[in-house]
């Protein structure tokens, strides 16, 4: 069981690092490169979901923060039933 609970841990982690790595690299590189293309693709089926659920504040993309929150909600559920 710890295996398990350590896994989740592991990949929630991943998750929130890519995602924080996506956000502050958008402030800072314009143009597409390899990591910004991976941090994307690795991102996305996370982040597009909640874009198309989020009402729209302009240029504020809260996106990330709502995954961040689900991210760590899906933890604790999960850690719980271990």
């Amino acid at each position: 069981m710890d295996f398990l609970r350590q896994t989740i841990n592991i990949v929630a982690d991943v998750l929130v690092m890519l995602i924080f790595m996506r956000v502050i690299l958008s402030w800072f590189v314009r143009r597409e490169t390899g990591l910004t293309r991976f941090l994307k693709d690795a991102t996305d089926p996370i982040i597009k979901p909640i874009r198309r659920a989020l009402p729209s504040f302009g240029m504020l993309d809260l996106s990330p923060i709502v995954a961040f929150f689900l991210i760590e909600v899906l933890r604790e559920i999960l850690n719980a039933f271990i």
